[in-house]
């Protein structure tokens, strides 16, 4: 019995220090938590900084698993329109960053009424350094309520940027060309500037192709091998109808009668008016070829009514070091100052070659 209380004391030693060490240690990570920082009358501890950063993660990520499950839903309802949800995936974002950022100020210690100071500091800086900042954020706000530009649109900017708008971001919109480059632009500039949105309001776009033949070729000719171009061409929205395609003549140039194809372009095509003029192209040329019909290049006439000759020159001897630049010889001006240039470079490098000597030294 002894053994057996003595083993049991022995245990009771061994356990009872675990709980006291548990507790000293939740006791120091305490202390250690509550350290922080005190200015303005806020006061900034480490767990609540923590704690902040912890809710705002948490934000971040319930934002981002809103987004994927409002695009999933729009991408599998077709009667959805995408460009208003994506707004609304902007939207809900920027609301879940805004609840998160106050929300997290709050837990840190920073309550609202504590932030006339930064609102102020934050005043100015929109007044000066980040200006720019801020306007590309309202113009962003102003595209996604105005629906002027959609995400899939088409656009084509004042400074020769177009391509499909992918994205919109807070500060700039992402547009995507068709050779696959990625192009950021600001969104005040969407605002501010001109912008040629070519699927606003309906996707079928006319093209007008130009081209040229000689002289002397039949019209109606001409008229028939561009309509059967433009039935070959896939783009082509209609052969007939008031939307079918037209031929016309627009002037008559220095060596060539000037026409237009005139296309009435499908969805596609609309978004691709590079690819499209160049298929146009091509199969213009091969039907003029397949009626012969010659497709001009420019050509100049020149008539001499008098030639005023000059008599014999003299050649330009060449430059060497010890020739006269005004001997006669030459005739150009600025070959006479290379020469006169070389002479002088000749007689300073005697002279310094002279000091150099012995007897010229003493």
């Amino acid at each position: 019995m002894a053994y057996a209380a003595s083993c049991l004391g022995c245990s009771r030693v061994l356990v009872d220090p675990a709980p006291q060490a548990v507790e000293r240690g939740v006791h120091e990570l305490g202390e250690w938590l509550n350290w922080g920082v005190r200015f303005g009358g806020v006061n900034v501890t480490l767990g609540s900084l923590l704690g902040a950063l912890l809710l705002l993660a948490l934000f971040l990520v319930a934002s981002a698993v809103l987004k994927r499950l409002l695009h999933r839903y729009a991408q599998s309802h077709d009667n959805i329109n995408q460009s208003s949800a994506y707004t609304v995936e902007r939207l809900v974002h920027y609301l879940l960053l805004t609840v998160g950022a106050l929300w997290a100020l709050s837990i840190a210690g920073i309550p609202m009424a504590k932030m006339t100071v930064f609102a102020g500091a934050l005043g100015v800086g929109l007044g000066f350094g980040l200006q720019a900042i801020f306007n590309n954020f309202v113009s962003g706000l102003i595209l996604l309520f105005e629906r002027s530009l959609k995400v899939g649109d088409f656009v084509e900017l004042a400074s020769g940027v177009h391509g499909h708008v992918r994205d919109i971001y807070i500060r700039a919109t992402r547009i995507s060309t068709n050779d696959n480059i990625d192009i950021l632009v600001p969104n005040s500039e969407f605002v501010n500037g001109r912008v040629v949105n070519w699927t606003l309001r309906e996707v079928s776009r006319r093209q007008k192709i130009p081209f040229g033949v000689a002289y002397g070729t039949d019209k109606e000719l001409v008229k028939k091998a561009a309509l059967e171009a433009a039935a070959v061409v896939p783009f082509t929205l209609s052969l007939d109808g008031p939307r079918g395609p037209q031929v016309w003549l627009t002037g008559f140039g220095d060596s060539s009668l000037n026409f237009q194809l005139v296309v009435w372009l499908n969805a596609e095509a609309t978004r691709r008016p590079g690819t499209v003029t160049a298929a146009y192209y091509w199969a213009l040329h091969t039907a003029l070829e397949k009626y012969a019909i010659e497709i001009p290049f420019p050509q100049r006439d020149l008539h001499v009514k008098s030639w005023v000759g000059r008599g014999p020159r003299k050649p330009v001897e060449s430059f060497g070091v010890g020739g006269a630049a005004g001997d006669g010889t030459i005739d150009n001006d600025a070959a006479r100052d290379v020469a006169r240039d070389i002479a002088e470079e000749s007689v300073n490098r005697r002279g310094s070659s002279s000091d150099k000597e012995p007897g010229a030294a003493r």
